[in-house]
């Protein structure tokens, strides 16, 4: 049985209890599955990668995001399959954090497909900023690519033959959006909002408001009321059963907690940064974690407020909780991204 999307975690809220040794997981939810479409794929991934929604029956067949880099045969194969042979017109990307954008370079290679990215981000991409566009500082990875058009607030693009609206969704990313089809009821959220949360607030992280933004999103997703959310990582969810409503009272008790106490959000920041890169890496040593903290906190005193101490000694109480919570395990030095029984 594939390991739940719920004990996992995605850039948002940090869980301890994911076997990390196992293959990254995708399960394909269709539009014969109820409530989705019958015009979209949902193609949920596991740790390192954003789902892909592939709307493959389109003149254009297109993909929203395209996962992390590691992962880049899985996600050829799983976007192939859900193309069956034709060949991919479009990449559209939600937000440019490399777990939804990491697979853009190779999808370009493979298919020649267009890539359409957020507003505010064209010169990033243009001069290949990987300090402002995150990779840098998260030492993570984004092969560099080329984008053609630039998304704008509030226009309409079809996808699947029907009319979506792209929305502002900031907090997680300011320059993130979401795609609303407001006939079918159906949003697609990003890191907004999931079924168990949504995504680590990094603005507040290099000391630019974020709560507040966040919670306007969850406010403008509640006044939309969709009956569908497709969110960035884990499965589709539905009000048919409560769902929707659930996730965002969820939500808005948790941005309410982090506003509180903004340690919180850094906390649970650099838990979820480190973890990545052991789910990349399977193995770390201290040193390399070390190194890792002082890439991120480099020239951020909102960090460095947070953590007066030297990268040495934040790496190591770091690895004592990704120990503490089973996901990992430390053996002379070196943190093993950890099997659970």
């Amino acid at each position: 049985m594939a390991p739940s999307v719920e004990k996992s975690w995605h850039f948002g809220q940090f869980k301890g209890d994911q076997d990390m040794s196992r293959a990254p997981h995708a399960l394909v939810h269709t539009g014969g599955m109820k409530p989705l479409p019958p015009t979209l794929q949902v193609i949920e991934r596991g740790w390192l990668s954003s789902n892909h929604v592939v709307f493959a029956d389109d003149d254009a067949p297109t993909v929203i995001d395209t996962g992390y880099v590691t992962e880049g045969e899985g996600t050829l194969r799983l976007i192939g399959e859900a193309l069956k042979g034709r060949r991919l017109e479009r990449i559209v990307n939600t937000h440019l954090h490399s777990d939804h954008a990491g697979g853009n370079a190779l999808l370009q290679a493979e298919h020649g497909c267009a890539i359409w990215i957020p507003p505010g981000e064209a010169g990033l991409v243009e001069q290949w900023d990987e300090e402002r566009l995150s990779y840098r500082r998260t030492s993570q990875l984004c092969p560099r690519f080329r984008h053609d058009h630039v998304l704008r607030l509030d226009e309409a693009i079809e996808l699947g033959g029907e009319s979506w609206r792209v929305l502002p969704a900031a907090g997680h990313d300011h320059a993130m959006v979401m795609f609303w089809c407001e006939r079918l009821g159906v949003l697609i959220s990003a890191d907004a909002l999931w079924q168990k949360g949504f995504g680590v607030i990094f603005p507040e992280l290099a000391g630019i408001p974020g709560f507040g933004e966040q919670a306007a999103t969850l406010e403008l997703i509640g006044q939309l009321a969709p009956q569908v959310v497709i969110p960035g990582h884990g499965a589709p969810f539905s009000e048919e059963d409560g769902a929707v409503s659930a996730a965002l009272a969820a939500a808005r008790s948790r941005i309410q907690w982090l506003s509180e106490e903004p340690r919180r959000n850094a906390d649970n920041a650099l838990k979820v940064l480190l973890a990545f890169k052991l789910l990349e890496a399977k193995r770390l040593s201290l040193a390399e974690l070390a190194r890792m903290v002082a890439a991120t906190f480099e020239g951020n005193e909102a960090m460095r407020a947070f953590y007066p101490q030297e990268p040495e000694a934040i790496a190591a109480v770091m690895a004592q909780e990704l120990e503490r919570v089973g996901a990992a395990r430390l053996e002379d030095g070196v943190l093993v991204a950890q099997a659970l029984a």
